[in-house]
């Protein structure tokens, strides 16, 4: 037998994320991240009011996670 555990996956939690967290976790200022979403190869934000934009959490993860599997 393994010594491994087994540890099954939980679903991610869905949270909006505001601009300058998610220029924290991809390490993009907002022209670079704005101009990767105009060319369709970032998630797209939506509208959480007049003046106020956010993304999901878990598209901008799997993102991530997309971008270091094309590194292997």
């Amino acid at each position: 037998m393994s010594s491994q555990t087994f540890i099954p996956a939980v679903p991610a939690e869905h949270r909006i994320l505001r601009r300058a967290e998610v220029e924290a976790k991809t390490g993009f200022k907002r022209a670079h991240i704005y101009n990767l979403m105009k060319d369709g190869k970032f998630p797209r934000a939506m509208r959480l009011g007049v003046r106020a934009v956010g993304w999901d959490s878990v598209e901008i993860e799997q993102w991530i996670t997309d971008r270091r599997k094309e590194r292997a």
